[in-house]
């Protein structure tokens, strides 16, 4: 006799070091010089990286586990961003909104030391510095982007629900987030994105 019942997933062990390295990871993705086009502000300075690195050269990568799909189930990954500078501005994650907006995410510093840069719809904004220990708490309708500000790689444990999906878009249409984490002296400042216009209303 046959039971309807759905299938139970089973426990997984994971494994993830200080660097980023994820045993048990079911994907894996990059993002590239190449990838970042209209990303940074000063777009000479994009430019002369690409000429000088290629545009493969390797900005981030993210290691991910997903056991299923559906309500109720976790993604957890490994966001991986190398140091990099671009004119005034540090390198930085392309950035989203879920899909499913009312999502939140966490993120734990494994190691380096970077910035959670975070905006609402409605134009409150916030940055949030991270070193081995510290975490952030993002709550969902809130736009968050990972920005490396030290001289190695920046490296986050993250876990978010299963369906919240991600909305890049968002960013690109309005010109970018409302601040840029910018250079200053041997640390970091924000400084208003002078491109930005302002964010679509997300759907919930």
């Amino acid at each position: 006799m046959t039971s309807d019942a759905p299938a139970i997933d089973r426990p997984t062990l994971l494994e993830i070091s200080a660097s980023g390295g994820f045993e048990g990871s079911t994907r894996h993705y990059e993002k590239v010089v190449g990838d970042m086009a209209g990303v940074y502000l000063d777009e000479k300075a994009w430019t002369a990286a690409v000429e000088a690195d290629g545009e493969s050269a390797l900005v981030y990568s993210v290691n991910e586990q997903k056991y299923q799909n559906g309500p109720g189930a976790l993604i957890v990954g490994t966001s991986i961003v190398l140091p990099g500078r671009y004119g005034d501005e540090f390198a930085v994650t392309r950035g989203h909104l879920h899909a499913v907006s009312d999502r939140a995410e966490l993120y734990y510093c494994l190691s380096g030391r970077g910035v959670m840069l975070l905006d609402t719809v409605d134009g409150d904004t916030a940055a949030i510095e991270l070193t081995p220990g510290k975490a952030v708490n993002v709550p969902g309708q809130w736009i968050h982007r990972s920005v490396n500000v030290g001289d190695e790689p920046f490296v986050t444990l993250f876990s978010y629900a299963a369906d919240a999906g991600q909305d890049y878009a968002i960013i690109a249409e309005a010109g970018g987030m409302k601040t840029l984490v910018v250079a200053d002296g041997d640390g970091w400042t924000t400084a208003p994105n002078p491109r930005h216009r302002g964010y679509r209303k997300a759907s919930a």
